[in-house]
This record gives structure tokens, sequence and C-alpha cells, in this order.
């Protein structure tokens, strides 16, 4: 029930600010159900794949979808994603706390400037 719930929260937070499972879902997986960091964001990515595609359809169909950017940045994101996944395999536990501490910094002090 508790992994439930979890998936719920972060599919709702998700669904609103359309992010936010992956910032999510790591921090829980390695904190509260103690998964190895590189588990923890498979298993976030293999999560994340049926809220995108759930939340894009109910995008969709109130047309908030701009399809030549959102292709464009698809077709990059296949890239970097089968990079990122190879890097994965390369990179240290430690060293991807860091960068991952490093990303939400930046991340949430862009929110503030804006």
């Amino acid at each position: 029930m508790k992994k439930m719930l979890i998936g719920i929260v972060v599919g709702i937070i998700s669904g609103l600010f359309a992010s936010g499972g992956g910032l999510l879902l790591v921090p829980i997986y390695t904190h509260v159900l103690k998964l190895d960091e590189k588990e923890a964001r498979a298993t976030t990515l293999f999560c994340i794949l049926p809220m995108v595609i759930l939340t894009a359809i109910m995008y969709y169909k109130s047309n908030f979808i701009d399809w030549s950017l959102g292709i464009k940045c698809a077709i990059g994101g296949i890239f970097g994603g089968i990079i990122g996944g190879k890097l994965l395999n390369k990179i240290s536990n430690k060293y991807l706390q860091i960068f991952f501490i490093l990303f939400l910094l930046y991340a949430g002090i862009s929110s503030i400037m804006r």
C-alpha cells in the first residue's frame, strides 16, 4: 500500500507540474525504500513512463502540446537517454548523489530567479 501511495502522490505532482516524477522518486526510493542509487534511477524511469504517457494524453486532449517542439526535443531526448544510461553504469553512486544534488540546487535556484 505504501508503494502505491507513493505512486499516486508522485503521479499527481507530475501531472500538475509536468515534472517532478524523477525528482521525487529517486530520493524516495533511496531513502525510504532503501534502493541502491542506480537501481532507484532505473526503477524511476520505468515508473515514470506510464505517468508521462497518461499525462501527455490529458494534455493532448486539452490541446496544450506544441508538436514541432515536442518531436524535436523527444528525438534529442532519445539520444540523451542512451548516453545517460551508458554513463550511469560508469559513475559511482557517490558522484551520482553529488550530481543529483547539484542539479536540484540549480533547478531550485532557477525557479526562484524567474
